[in-house]
């Protein structure tokens, strides 16, 4: 990296710290600098660029976009260099505070992206999470760090896009909405699309840009007849129109099942106040008043996060209403106060500290503090329990004495017990919603007026963990049965020595293993269990053990023909699949939750017991499989094939009732000469629903009839259905 480009990104750093940082700051911020060419000249980041840019941009982003001061600028530029610095941690105290050296043992104990394919990634976020324990700081340079990788994922090498992208979307984007950052997780969101549904994301981004000029007038006649009521009763005020995002729009689309055009809250007016802090909640409701004046409103969209505010810190007014032309439209009403909060979250939190509202974000850091320190380092749900902690929607409840208490969306009445503590919710038996007495079970209501009943002789029981939701009432829950387990084992065990002894069978490693084989267990604690439990006759395990020859023959047997079955749908696919880094012995099959076609994007998954699974890349299952299991994906490409393979494919068809619809998706399938497999519809009530199964050659004949048949006369949609949950 050229002198000249470094001076101009190093103007661009101190043009973003301009207001965060003083005049002695600045000095710090190039001796950081000098120190960062120094140590990092001529090396790259995952993504080929240059570590110094990449520091530059970090800390730019730091300062601008977070709003963060000199000790979080200083940690950006050095988050990199961290271990080639040639300067002692005494001389970084002296030279920039006591706090950046802890800052940066922090970041360095987290670790690198470039080590994501080889560790478990689980272990990864967890290191992420307790720098909250440390330091917040730590998890906000690495998530702009991630940001600005996503920034430049394009010049990554493609084997890492994926991985990357995957984890951003799953994890990373999360996070962000949780610490408050608005703008940040909506792009890393976007970002991520851009890779693992890039069609999509490539349709939407396209018409956005059509539809832009229109939209922009459409908001100016919107805002107007507000701006003229608003200056006349002396409100100072900015008013701004946002469109939503790519992904916003997606989910939408999916969820609505509509195409572009059919979105009606594409975009969102904001009115932003600049109001006394004693005035906010008055003015932001009266902005509402003349808002609902001027346009009908819908009271079912409602959202007053004014009075009570989300967990994050998050402050506004939501509305939605009728604009002109019959258009709804998203109205967001705040003070310029929330409105730092909503874009710089965490940061403006703390500047914010003791004014108001920000006990939420605190009692969240508590309770991921809560989960990070209960749930053990193994325990393979640790991530989908931070996730549940991250990104979710939540309820407001009130105890007897009237106090709030915050939960997740969904939870339960067990789940309020424990979070009021544990030993309340160990002994739930019940308890009262709003006068009406309820079961463990009961999903709690916004504005519930909960009290929970108690019995010394309750205690946790397994099936309470198909219900609770909370990490708190999971883990809880967990240890008292693991510890009822372990004592349960202990006794299965005695059991099974005293009748080995009395068959003359040596207990060993051996015996247990074959036992745990034989009765499919994960572990002998299982097996003991078991027996403690009376689940397994201890005859049966004595005929196990003294017939083994004949068992072992017999299973051999039997899986000779799976064997060669195996082996002939190698060979099948090898003819028109290339594994990249293919790994040696374990074959590989086309996956049945989303039925890649040939020409779909793909990659290969490594099973534990089925060898390599492909998968289309926007298979609804390919998010959590490559976020959680980076290191088992493997890179697969197409390739021409001497056959003529057929691979299976569904298209779901909407329309109107018409029996001609049928015939014309005939001749359409009989033109293009592929083989139709089933074809179920029905019609009632004046619509027609179908679905169609077909063996297709490639994606662009299924994309071809696709085409054909949504041009059907009567027929309003015909999408690929061929992705479902596994």
């Amino acid at each position: 990296m050229d002198s000249k480009t470094i001076y101009s990104k190093y103007k661009a750093l101190l043009q973003a710290a301009e207001g965060n940082v003083g005049k002695a700051d600045l000095k710090k911020i190039r001796k950081a600098l000098d120190l960062v060419v120094e140590s990092c000249k001529g090396k790259t980041t995952i993504t080929g660029d240059s570590l110094i840019n990449h520091a530059l941009n970090v800390a730019r982003i730091i300062a601008g976009e977070m709003g963060l001061g000199i000790t979080s600028i200083v940690c950006a530029l050095l988050h990199d260099s961290h271990d080639n610095l040639p300067v002692s941690r005494e001389q970084l105290s002296h030279e920039f505070g006591k706090n950046v050296p802890a800052i940066l043992d922090g970041i360095a104990k987290v670790s690198g992206v470039e080590s994501m394919q080889a560790s478990y990634q689980a272990d990864n976020f967890r290191k992420l999470l307790l720098s909250l324990a440390e330091d917040v700081r730590v998890i906000l340079i690495k998530l702009v760090e991630r940001l600005e990788y996503m920034r430049n994922l394009d010049k990554a090498p493609e084997k890492e896009r994926l991985p990357l992208a995957s984890e951003t979307y799953f994890l990373y984007a999360p996070l962000a909405h949780r610490l408050g950052f608005y703008n940040i997780k909506s792009e890393l969101e976007d970002l991520a699309i851009k890779y693992l549904e890039p069609d999509q994301y490539t349709v939407i981004n396209e018409k956005i840009k059509q539809t832009a000029a229109s939209r922009n007038r459409f908001i100016r006649e919107f805002s107007q007849p507000i701006k003229e009521k608003l200056d006349k009763q002396g409100f100072k005020f900015t008013i701004k129109g946002r469109t939503k995002s790519i992904h916003s729009i997606m989910l939408k689309m999916k969820k609505q099942g509509v195409e572009f055009e059919e979105v009606y809250d594409l975009f969102a007016i904001r009115i932003i106040l600049n109001s006394n802090p004693e005035n906010e909640k008055s003015d932001c409701w009266q902005v509402y008043s003349v808002i609902a004046d001027l346009y009908q409103p819908n009271p079912s969209r409602l959202r007053d996060w004014i009075s009570v505010p989300k967990s994050n810190g998050y402050e506004s007014l939501h509305t939605t209403v009728i604009g002109p032309r019959g258009r709804w439209v998203e109205v967001q009403i705040r003070t310029e106060r929330m409105d730092e909060v909503a874009e710089k979250g965490l940061a403006a939190h703390y500047r914010y500290k003791g004014q108001k509202s920000e006990s939420g974000l605190d009692n969240w850091l508590t309770k991921m503090r809560d989960i990070l320190e209960s749930s053990e380092k193994e325990d393979s749900s640790f991530i989908d329990q931070v996730k549940s902690g991250l990104y979710t929607d939540e309820i407001f409840v009130f105890t007897p004495k009237g106090d709030l208490r915050q939960l997740q969306a969904g939870s339960t009445l067990l789940d309020f017990a424990f979070d009021i503590h544990t030993q309340i919710g160990s002994k739930c038996v019940g308890g009262k919603v709003n006068g009406k007495n309820v079961t463990l079970r009961y999903v709690l209501q916004n504005g519930d007026h909960v009290s929970v009943i108690t019995s010394k002789n309750q205690k946790p029981k397994q099936d309470w963990l198909s219900f609770v939701i909370s990490a708190k009432a999971r883990n809880k829950i967990k240890q008292v049965l693991n510890e009822e387990k372990a004592l349960a084992a202990a006794k299965g065990k005695e059991i099974l020595m005293r009748r080995l002894k009395n068959w003359k069978i040596q207990y060993g490693d051996e015996v247990i293993k074959k036992l745990q084989s034989s009765y499919q267990l994960k572990t002998a604690q299982d097996l003991y269990f078991m027996i403690a439990e009376e689940k397994i006759d201890l005859l049966d395990i004595k005929g196990i053990l003294i017939n083994e020859e004949k068992e072992e023959t017999e299973i051999q047997a039997a899986s000779i023909p799976e064997k060669e079955s195996v082996e002939s749908a190698n060979i099948h696919y090898s003819d028109f699949l290339v594994i990249e880094d293919k790994v040696d012995g374990l074959d590989y099959r086309l996956s049945k939750c989303c039925n890649p076609v040939f020409g779909d994007r793909i990659f290969g998954f490594v099973t534990i017991s089925e060898g390599i699974k492909i998968h289309r890349t926007n298979c609804p299952n390919a998010q959590y499989m490559i976020a959680k299991y980076p290191y088992r994906i493997v890179n697969a490409q197409w390739t021409a094939s001497k056959n003529n393979p057929s691979f299976r494919s569904s298209i779901k068809i909407t329309g109107i009732e018409d029996i001609s619809i049928v015939n014309k998706i005939a001749d359409i399938i009989s033109e293009y000469k592929v083989t139709l497999r089933s074809f179920n519809y029905d019609m009632a009530d004046g619509v027609f629903e179908g679905i169609l199964t077909l063996m297709v050659p490639n994606n662009n004949v299924l994309q071809g009839v696709i085409k054909r048949i949504s041009n059907v006369k009567g027929v309003h949609r015909a999408i690929r259905s061929d992705t479902e949950k596994t």
